[in-house]
This record gives structure tokens, C-alpha cells and sequence, in this order.
């Protein structure tokens, strides 16, 4: 992953040290570049045809000396990055994988998928003892899902490899799995795995967190057509299915755009004056996560159904009320000093 500092008169080293330093955001000068490479400006100026031929768009200065650097093209060019850059990146992708962020879940873990896979051992090394010696401040309320379980669900989804894998249910039922994995699905919360179950001969979804050993058979197949269409249209359902729908129906006393900053995006409130909304949405969901999300909303609101959820919002109510009951003044014993900032 790093420059290739060895013979530079071997031509693909000497454009990847060419491209590596193009990628640094400057304008570099034809003179400088062959200084670095131990050559002609002459041959800089094949070697920026050779870059531009690849796809990469490379721009020329005109001047008295003249330069070059690298612009936004049309496609996203191949990137070189240097062990700091490659492990920095690595981290973050390690790091965001059990936090599914809306948007951009599956890329995700596809980009660290392919990342890990050309890592060296000692850059791979760096990246668990980097991981495993930081703890994340905030967590979800799902168990939390490995890198390396995604990443090999990843690659199994991206190269159409059968996959063999322990699974929990539910209650606590182990069972040995093999599937044709389709696709990653992140709900926000949670990972899950669609797949075709070959053992039970049909469609199946799998929470990612209850997955262990997965192990990539090598054998390919061709992907099945799934029977709704698309991997998240067939999650909604299958969850609808295991789970029940319910219909939310809430009101908040804030603007629109305030409140849908704050839902996930199929969760869409309507405007029902300049300083309110209402929002009507059937949700496979459990109460205790709507109350959880809408507690954390940070905004006034009003639960007007379903009757489960107000039911257990006013029961939750009494037990947060009585929880401080007493504690009158503000940081005068320890059960309240939980939002004074850390030293």
C-alpha cells in the first residue's frame, strides 16, 4: 500500500510513485516531479500521458516553470495511500460498521471488505491494536456486529460464494447454516443477512449479530431472483412478518424539517402549522424502540397511538419520575451528576 521506492527505472514503479505523489493536493512543477523520480522531465511528460491514458485526469499549468496536479474526473480513479493513510482509513470503516449510518451502510462495508483484503499483516496487526484499545463513547442497542463477520459476509455477497455459518435464534437455538448470501441489509439498528437458505430450500433473514464462524466455501453460484424485487423491500416484510406493524401516529410541537433531521428517512412527518407536524407511518417496530427514539428526539411531542406505545410511555414515565423523585436540587448528590462535563 505504500510507495514503491525501488528501481525507478522500472516503468509501473515509477508511475506509481507518480500518481502517489499526484495525489497529494498541490501543484507540482515538472522539474520537481523529476528530481523526486531520478529523471528527465522528459520522461515525466510520458509518464503523465501513460496516467492520463489510465483515466486519471491529470492538469497542466502553463508558465514559466509549469506544473502538474491531479483534478476531479468523470469516474473515481484507483487511490495509492501510505501505511498512516491506509490504517486511518481502515479504523474509521472498523469503527462505523457496528453504527449502521443511514445512506451509506452496505458501500461501506464493501469498502472495507476490499480494504482488508490487500492489507498487510503488520498494517492489519495495527488496525485490531488500534480498535481494540478505544472504546466508543456511544453505543446502539443492538449487540454489536464484528468487522471481520461483515467484512467476509461482504465478500461472500460481492463474489456470489456460498457460505457456511453457526446461527442463534431467537431462543437460543444453535443450528448449522448454508447459504447463497444476497445482500447486507442495515436497518438503522441492526445488520441482517438475506440469504437462500440451501437446507430449508428458501429465502431466509439472518441478524448478523447472531452469526459465528462464517466460512466462505469458495464454491460460486448464480444469485436467485429475489421473490420481492429488492433486498430492502423484502427485509420490510420479513420483519413486518416476525415482528407486527403498528401504526404510529405522533404529534411535535416543532417545524417539519426539524423533526425529519431527526427520523430515519422512510419516516416522514407533514407540516400542520409553522411550528408543528404530525407524522402517520406504519412501523415494524418494537414500543420500547419507538419511545427510546422518540425520547431522544430532543423536542416536545404527543403520542397519539398506537395504545401499546402510550401505554408504555406513561408506565415509563412513572418509573423516570420516580427514579429522581427527591432529588430536587441539581447536582447535589451523586444520582444527578451525571450531565456535569468530564475533567
Amino acid at each position: 500500500m505504500g510507495l514503491i521506492l525501488e528501481n525507478m527505472t522500472d516503468t509501473p514503479a515509477r508511475l506509481l510513485n507518480l500518481l502517489s505523489l499526484l495525489q497529494t493536493p498541490r501543484e507540482w512543477p515538472g522539474s520537481e516531479l523529476a528530481e523526486r523520480l531520478s529523471v528527465s522531465p522528459r520522461t515525466i511528460r510520458r509518464d503523465i500521458d501513460r496516467l492520463r491514458d489510465l483515466g486519471y485526469p491529470v492538469e497542466a499549468t502553463m508558465g514559466a516553470v509549469g506544473g502538474y496536479r491531479l483534478v476531479a474526473g468523470t469516474a473515481m480513479p484507483p487511490l495509492l495511500l501510505d501505511d498512516e493513510e491506509a490504517v486511518a482509513i481502515a479504523v474509521g470503516l472498523r469503527a462505523g460498521a457496528g453504527h449502521a449510518i443511514e445512506g451509506v451502510e452496505e458501500a461501506s462495508v464493501r469498502a472495507l471488505a476490499k480494504l482488508e483484503q490487500v492489507l498487510p499483516a503488520r498494517l492489519r496487526h495495527r488496525v485490531s491494536t488500534l480498535q481494540n484499545a478505544t472504546i466508543p463513547l456511544t453505543r446502539g442497542d443492538g449487540a454489536t456486529v464484528t468487522p471481520a463477520t461483515l467484512t467476509a459476509l461482504a465478500g461472500t455477497v460481492t463474489g456470489h460464494e456460498r457460505l457456511r455459518f453457526g446461527y442463534r435464534a431467537g431462543d437460543g437455538t444453535e443450528t448449522k447454516r448454508l447459504v447463497e448470501p444476497y445482500r447486507l441489509v442495515s436497518t438503522g439498528r441492526r445488520w441482517y443477512l438475506v440469504a437462500y437458505d440451501l437446507g430449508r430450500e428458501d429465502w431466509r433473514t439472518f441478524r448478523v449479530d447472531r452469526v459465528s464462524e462464517p466460512f466462505p466455501t469458495g464454491a460460486r453460484f448464480t444469485p436467485r431472483e429475489l421473490p420481492s424485487g429488492d433486498a430492502a423491500t423484502y427485509m420490510a416484510r420479513s420483519m413486518a412478518r416476525t415482528q407486527g406493524e403498528v401504526d404510529l401516529d405522533v404529534e411535535f410541537a416543532a417545524p417539519a424539517e426539524f423533526v425529519v433531521a431527526r427520523l430515519p428517512s422512510h419516516l416522514v412527518p407533514v407540516a400542520t402549522g409553522p411550528d408543528r407536524c404530525r407524522l402517520h407511518a406504519r412501523v415494524a417496530d418494537s414500543v420500547e424502540w419507538l419511545a427510546l427514539r422518540l425520547a431522544l428526539m430532543d423536542v416536545d411531542f404527543t403520542v397519539r397511538g398506537p395504545d401499546a406505545l402510550v401505554t408504555y410511555m406513561r408506565d415509563l414515565s412513572g418509573r423516570l419520575a420516580a427514579a429522581v423523585a427527591g432529588n430536587r436540587s441539581a447536582g447535589t448528590t451523586a444520582h444527578t451528576r451525571v450531565g456535569r462535563r468530564p475533567l
